[in-house]
C-alpha cells in the first residue's frame, strides 16, 4: 500500500490598521496539510505554493547542521537576535535577497509554510524579524512542529514582526500566518503583531489562505490574547471567544475576500480526496489554477512550490519536493531527502553582492540587480518557448512530465523498500535532478 503515497490521481497605501497594502495588489499563498487517515497511509503530508512579486527570484538552500560558539549572534534580513548553540541542517526554498524562507523542511521532518495576513492589530514599517525569518529560525531550531511554534512565539514575543517583506522602496508589511506539520502531526498558528492563537491538528486535513482561520478551537494562545481583546473592544469577555472573528478586520479588503475564496476551494479539493491524500494529490492541488492556487494575477505569481512526504516510521525518510521555479503547473518537483551527501546544488543558488546588495545598502532598494540562478534562466526560456513554439513547447513540457515521473518512481521504491540506495546516493538525489532538469532546457 505504500505506494500510493506517490500516486497519481489526479504602488501601497499605509493606514493605521494595515500597512503597504491595496486593493489591487495581489496577496496570496496557500499551505496545506493532511494527517492520517486524511493521506492515503500513515504518513503527514505538507504542500505550500509562495505567491510572491512575479519578477521575484527563489533560490533553494541546503544549510548543514552546525554547532556556534557561546554568545554569538545571527544576523537575519534585518536584524540581529541571539544565536543557539547548536541548528538543524535544513533546507529552504526562499526569496533570494533575504535570510528567511517562504517554506522549507529540517533534518528531524519539520516543514513550515507562511503566510501574510493583516487584522486589527497594526501594522509597523520597523524593521524586526520577518515572518520569513521566523520560519527559519523555528526549523533550525525545532526538532518537532510544536517546539518550531514555541522557537517563533518565543522570538515573536522577545524581537516582534516588522519590515518590509519585498525587495521595493515602497514598503509592503504584513503579519504572518504559519502552517507547521511533522511526522505525527500539524499545527496552525496565527499571530496579531506579538499576540498568537494556535490550533493542533492530529487528524485529517488543513489549509490555511491569507485569512485568520482558528475560531474558537484554540490548543494555545498568547496569555494576553483575550485581556487585550477586552480591553480594545473586541470581545465582550463574556462571550464564546472566536479568535478569527474578534481580530479579522471589520471591513474585508477584496484581496482578502479573494483569499476566502482560495481557502474554499482549497478545502473542498482536500475534501474530495480525503483518505487518499498523496504528494501527487497535492502537487495537484498546487497547479490548479481555476481556483487561483495556482497563481498568476497582475503582479504577483506563484514563484516557488514545496510538497513533502512524512512517514510516521522514523525508519523511512522524509521526502521533500521542491520546485526552485515558478508556476508550478510547468516546473519540475525535485525531490530532495537529508543524508550524508546531501550538499547545496549551485544550479538554484543566486548570486550574492555582499555589502553592495541593495537590501544592506541605506537607504534599502534603491537599485535592482540581477538574481536569477541558472536553473530560473534556463527555465525562463522553456517558458517562452512553451508560449511561443507550440511543438516545442510541448516536447519540452512532455520531458518535465517524465523528469517529475522518473523521481517519484524513485521516491516510491525507497518507500516501499523495493530498494536501498547508499546514503551518500539519497543525500545527492535532489542534485541529479537539477542537473537533469538544467540540461532538458540546454
Amino acid at each position: 500500500m505504500v505506494q500510493r503515497w506517490l500516486e497519481r490521481d489526479t504602488r501601497i497605501p499605509i493606514s493605521p490598521q494595515m500597512a503597504s497594502w491595496s486593493p489591487d495588489t495581489p496577496c496570496s499563498c496557500d499551505c496545506f496539510a493532511s494527517v492520517p487517515p486524511a493521506s492515503a497511509l500513515p504518513a503527514v503530508i505538507f504542500a505550500k505554493n509562495s505567491d510572491r512579486p512575479r519578477d521575484e527570484v527563489q533560490e533553494v538552500v541546503f544549510v548543514p547542521a552546525a554547532t556556534h560558539a557561546p554568545g554569538s549572534r545571527l544576523q537575519c534580513t534585518y536584524i540581529e537576535v541571539e544565536q543557539v548553540s547548536k541548528t538543524h541542517a535544513v533546507i529552504l526554498s526562499r526569496p533570494s535577497w533575504l535570510w528567511g524562507a517562504e517554506m522549507g523542511a529540517n533534518e528531524h521532518g519539520v516543514c513550515i509554510g507562511n503566510e501574510a495576513v493583516w487584522t486589527k492589530e497594526p501594522v509597523g514599517e520597523g524593521e524586526a524579524l520577518l515572518g520569513m525569518d521566523l520560519l527559519r529560525l523555528a526549523l533550525e531550531r525545532g526538532s518537532s512542529a510544536r517546539e518550531a511554534l514555541h522557537v517563533i512565539t518565543v522570538l515573536l514575543e522577545r524581537y516582534g514582526q516588522g519590515g518590509s517583506c519585498r525587495e521595493d522602496p515602497t514598503p509592503f508589511c504584513y503579519h504572518n500566518t504559519f502552517l507547521l506539520a511533522d511526522r505525527t502531526e500539524a499545527w496552525v498558528l496565527e499571530t496579531a503583531g506579538r499576540l498568537w492563537a494556535a490550533q493542533r491538528i492530529q487528524e485529517g486535513f488543513r489549509n490555511i489562505s491569507n485569512q485568520l482561520s482558528i475560531g474558537t478551537d484554540i490548543s494555545a494562545e498568547h496569555p494576553e490574547l483575550r485581556p487585550h481583546a477586552q480591553a480594545q473592544g473586541w470581545w465582550d469577555g463574556q462571550g464564546t471567544f472566536d479568535f478569527a472573528q474578534v481580530f479579522s478586520l471589520s471591513q474585508q479588503p477584496v484581496r482578502m475576500e479573494a483569499a476566502k475564496a482560495r481557502f474554499r476551494a482549497g478545502r473542498e479539493l482536500l475534501q474530495q480526496q480525503q483518505g487518499g491524500i498523496t504528494a501527487e494529490v497535492m502537487m495537484g492541488i498546487l497547479r490548479d489554477k481555476e481556483s487561483g492556487i495556482c497563481m498568476d494575477s497582475g503582479g504577483f505569481r506563484t514563484t516557488a512550490s514545496m510538497v513533502s512526504v512524512l512517514p510516521r516510521d522514523p525508519s523511512q525518510p522524509c521526502v521533500h519536493f521542491l520546485t526552485a521555479t515558478p508556476d508550478p503547473s510547468r516546473s519540475v518537483f525535485k525531490p530532495f531527502i537529508f543524508g550524508v551527501g546531501a550538499a547545496q546544488a549551485p544550479q538554484v543558488l543566486s548570486p550574492t553582492f555582499g555589502a553592495q546588495d541593495p537590501v544592506r545598502t541605506l537607504p534599502r532598494f534603491q537599485t535592482r540587480v540581477d538574481r536569477r540562478h541558472p536553473l530560473y534562466r534556463g527555465h525562463q526560456v522553456a517558458l517562452g518557448l512553451m508560449e511561443s513554439e507550440q511543438a516545442r513547447g510541448q516536447q519540452l513540457r512532455q520531458k518535465q512530465r517524465d523528469l517529475e515521473q522518473e523521481g517519484l518512481e524513485v521516491v516510491r521504491g525507497l518507500l516501499n523498500r523495493e530498494c536501498a540506495p547508499p546514503a551518500q546516493e539519497l543525500g545527492g538525489l535532489f542534485q541529479a535532478f537539477v542537473e537533469k532538469e538544467s540540461q532538458a532546457y540546454a
